[in-house]
């Protein structure tokens, strides 16, 4: 199993920025998945997730109505979406696979290396 994260950098309060994740060495299409982060001196926590199906979403209340979670099943990708990025919206970037039953999500074990989003002026 592998997650690839790309995307991540530095912006602007206010900027844009988005996510992939590129999953292998598993079926990717039949598996929900997420997003989490980590800021310094944080513990990792929930972002956004989707349905295997991408017909079922739930996001973290800090990022809903700016964030968009989706995913392209076809090339085993999975994306986030992010505008009017904040500053306290820095941290390492994840993705996960995992189970969704109706809007909860389950992480699964495996993580990827992270990709480092810094919102700063």
């Amino acid at each position: 199993v592998h997650l690839v994260e790309s995307g991540g950098g530095l912006v602007q309060p206010g900027g844009s920025l988005r996510l992939s994740c590129v999953a292998s060495g598993f079926t990717f299409s039949s598996v929900a998945a997420g997003w989490f982060r980590q800021a310094p001196g944080k513990e990792r926590e929930f972002v956004a997730a989707i349905h295997w199906s991408g017909g079922s979403t739930n996001y973290a209340e800090a990022v809903k109505g700016r964030f968009t979670i989706s995913r392209d099943n076809a090339k085993n990708t999975l994306y986030l979406q992010m505008n009017s990025l904040k500053p306290e919206d820095t941290a390492v970037y994840y993705c996960n696979r995992g189970r969704m039953i109706r809007t909860t999500y389950y992480p699964g074990d495996y993580w990827g290396q992270g990709t480092q989003v810094t919102v700063s002026s």
